[in-house]
């Protein structure tokens, strides 16, 4: 890449950052350019996904309240894992996708997958993997193979690649012979179906099962066992793996006992297959916050899980390295050194800021300002405070009388509905 191409993709990369700050959203890339603190749990992720990429199977557990960073560890994995050629999904645990359901994670998972080039991608997975068998089979016999050899080949090679999976379940490998067959014919809506079928969607109707030979659909029972199949599918197309982040685990407490311990054993299933080395290639994170750990309705309900997942913390030096990376509440000095390197992010996306008028003592003066309004509680304003931040940044470039000095007030007025529940809870009403 040429100075002036690295110039312009870092230029795009810094004005979406700020765009999705000015939004009040984490940003969908650049995240290591945010990111403080988090040097050793990155460098701890990034050799498990290096472990991972070389056919290993490995979880980590990620532990914080509201306010510790749990969502911007994950975005930030995530992307660690794309940089290393992984594809990666993000799910929410939630009433619709609850833990035990594998069907519905599984589902999700598919909806979300995400390369470095595209989101919705299983499409082009898919393509890349059916391609690389083709390209594979001409290399062999030639380019003078002809379209029929190479299509009967090539279903020969799906059944072989999927050898391991048919055996348990030949569904896999016979939607994705008909997704080719139906490619090759041009019969786009049965490819659609067969994608969709695959991704667990509802409504696939019985005419595509019928051409396919499929019996039933995918449900709790073989949804890893497809997740596996995936996987293959993956490496096949030239990935590292699949990584995965489930996000909100602790919604799983409010569930009743027979429905949560369920989802606690599906976690032991998957720890165990992981373990075992039955799941090569697959990356999950889980989030949670404490409660999830050590509340009665939580992980300690089920002593398997929880002997499984439990960590040794006798002094003040966390270890990431055990199941669990336990993630301290953001404070003053970490908000100050991410709004620090936002100025630097934003000189690169537009204009070089004004450090006279933005200075060090500025930015301790608005997250004092913000603060006061939310009981004194850092941890929770940096959504908040980061979106006033770009305010101010955008009207000094703007208007050369600006002086956030005399202009800067913090009215919580216009904030009213967009406030989260965390935020709301410690807000300090004025009268």
């Amino acid at each position: 890449m040429s100075e002036p191409e690295r110039m312009d993709r870092t230029k795009l990369e810094s004005i979406n950052i700020i765009n999705a700050l000015r939004r009040g959203t984490v940003p969908g890339s650049g995240l290591e350019r945010i990111a403080v603190g988090l040097d050793v749990e990155e460098g701890v992720i990034g050799k498990q996904l290096d472990y991972v990429s070389q056919g290993g199977g490995d979880t980590k557990f990620i532990r914080g309240d509201y306010g510790s960073g749990k969502t911007f560890l994950v975005a930030r994995a995530l992307e660690m894992a794309r940089n290393k050629g992984f594809i990666t999904s993000h799910v929410v645990i939630s009433p619709a996708s609850p833990l035990y359901k594998l069907r519905a994670i599984y589902q999700q998972v598919c909806s979300n997958l995400r390369t470095q080039e595209e989101e919705h991608a299983i499409k082009t997975v898919v393509d890349n993997w059916l391609f690389a068998i083709e390209e594979r089979i001409i290399s062999v016999g030639g380019t003078g193979i002809e379209d029929a050899a190479l299509e009967a080949a090539t279903e020969r090679e799906i059944e072989s690649a999927l050898t391991g999976i048919s055996e348990m379940n030949s569904a896999l490998a016979a939607a994705l012979r008909t997704y080719y067959r139906a490619n090759n014919t041009g019969d786009f809506q049965l490819a659609q179906a067969a994608l969709g079928w695959i991704s667990a969607e509802p409504n696939i109707g019985r005419d595509f099962k019928q051409k396919a030979g499929i019996r039933g659909d995918i449900d709790d029972t073989v949804a890893l066992l497809f997740l596996r199949g995936l996987v293959v599918v993956m490496q096949g197309a030239g990935y590292s793996g699949l990584a995965i982040a489930i996000d909100e685990m602790e919604t799983t407490q409010a569930l009743p006992k027979n429905q949560r311990d369920k989802g606690y054993q599906t976690l032991v299933h998957i720890i165990d297959a992981l373990d075992r080395g039955d799941m090569p290639r697959c990356y999950l994170l889980f989030t949670g916050t404490p409660a999830l750990f050590d509340g009665s309705r939580g992980i300690r309900s089920v002593p398997p899980l929880y002997d499984r997942i439990s960590v040794v913390q006798t002094d003040s030096y966390k270890n990431p390295r055990q199941p669990q990376i336990m993630l301290s509440k953001f404070d003053t000095t970490k908000l100050e050194q991410v709004a620090l390197k936002v100025v630097d992010i934003y000189s690169q996306a537009f204009s070089e800021v004004d450090r006279e008028r933005i200075s060090h003592r500025f930015i301790r003066a608005m997250i004092k300002k913000i603060t006061s309004r939310f009981g004194g509680r850092v941890d929770v304003i940096p959504r908040i405070f980061l979106k006033e931040f770009v305010d101010v940044l955008d009207k000094s470039e703007l208007y050369e009388a600006y002086n956030p000095w005399e202009t800067y007030e913090f009215d919580a007025e216009h904030l009213k509905g967009e406030l989260r529940k965390e935020e709301e809870a410690v807000m300090v009403v004025e009268f």
